[in-house]
């Protein structure tokens, strides 16, 4: 079953009639009706590409959100080879929010690690929606000194609304594990890349994203906070979160004139969610073009490349 997002609303009666439509026509073989459902498609492309011709902040939240929209293990199940998970962080737990470990993508050896939200109730849950502990973090850390070790790329793939804010991860030092992730990012000698798949959030993102290539999809955020987090504290509203959306700029397209994104990869028609297998193989093309740039950068440069790249941030598009 399709999940409609609140603004495809007028999209959803119209391809729910033709549906209907096709559905009488199965039970009565006798009903024609094959030329009616054919423009109701036509209607319903055309408000389509109307509806995602310009969305507005708010609405790429949304869409960047989607329940349907491809996760980090159906990418790393599409575009990885002899992929092999790394649990634990040898400290305290395996934190199921981040997966990571060893693979090969274009039959190169590298190292994966991403945030996993889940796709249904039960794996949403078991997942914590995304949403890592301070033990997901020193996994990541210690999933990237491995990689460093071996000389092994690291991609990450983010996707979380921000790290857990639960009491137990406070108590483990939630804020410290986030700090060394980054840190972390920061002195790994080995080609770096970001995808932003979904929802960026906060530092929880950044853990994960401090990369010498950053790429976000068409309808993905990245945000130093949710947008109703925003407006709960400058407004005292949440509901005011179409205005903190627009403040926040947090769109793909506003992050590139930033010098936060560097490449924005395109959707297809509708979202990632509508066409899962179009989305993954263009990311797939866009982090074997962004690993090709680094190809041959010695370690010391790519760390200065990395370090120059976060440092240099805020010096452009700020009047845009």
């Amino acid at each position: 079953m399709t999940h409609y997002l609140d603004f495809e609303k007028p999209l959803a009666e119209i391809e729910g009639k033709a549906e209907e439509l096709r559905a009488m026509a199965r039970k009565n073989e006798e009903m024609h009706v094959e030329d009616e459902a054919a423009a109701l498609d036509r209607k319903a492309d055309d408000l389509l590409k109307d509806l995602y011709k310009k969305l507005t902040p708010w609405r790429k939240c949304q869409v960047a959100r989607h329940p349907d929209r491809p996760h980090c293990k159906d990418y790393i199940e599409a575009l990885f080879t002899e992929f092999t998970p790394l649990a634990g962080d040898r400290g305290f737990a395996d934190d199921h929010a981040v997966m990571g470990g060893l693979a090969r993508f274009n039959d190169r050896p590298v190292m994966v690690i991403g945030h996993e939200k889940g796709n249904d109730t039960q794996s949403r849950i078991e997942r914590n929606f995304g949403m890592a502990r301070p033990e997901g973090y020193r996994k990541a850390i210690r999933l990237m000194e491995m990689a460093d070790k071996f000389g092994l790329p690291v991609i990450t793939l983010v996707d979380t609304p921000g790290a857990y804010p639960g009491k137990g991860a406070e108590e483990r030092g939630q804020s410290e594990a986030i700090a060394r992730s980054t840190e972390k990012c920061l002195q790994i000698g080995v080609p770096l890349v970001t995808v932003i798949i979904g929802e960026g959030g906060s530092g929880g993102a950044v853990a994960f994203a401090t990369a010498n290539r950053v790429a976000m999809l068409e309808h993905s955020v990245y945000s130093v906070i949710s947008p109703e987090g925003c407006a709960s504290i400058l407004w005292k509203d949440a509901e005011k979160m179409r205005e903190a959306a627009e403040a926040l700029r947090l769109t793909a397209q506003d992050l590139l004139k930033l010098g936060v994104a560097d490449k924005v990869i395109p959707e297809p028609l509708g979202g990632a969610h509508r066409a899962a297998e179009t989305a993954i193989e263009a990311v797939g093309k866009n982090i074997a073009a962004m690993l090709e740039e680094m190809d041959g950068m010695k370690p010391a440069e790519l760390i200065k490349a990395r370090r120059q790249k976060f440092l240099s941030m805020g010096a452009k598009g700020l009047a845009a």
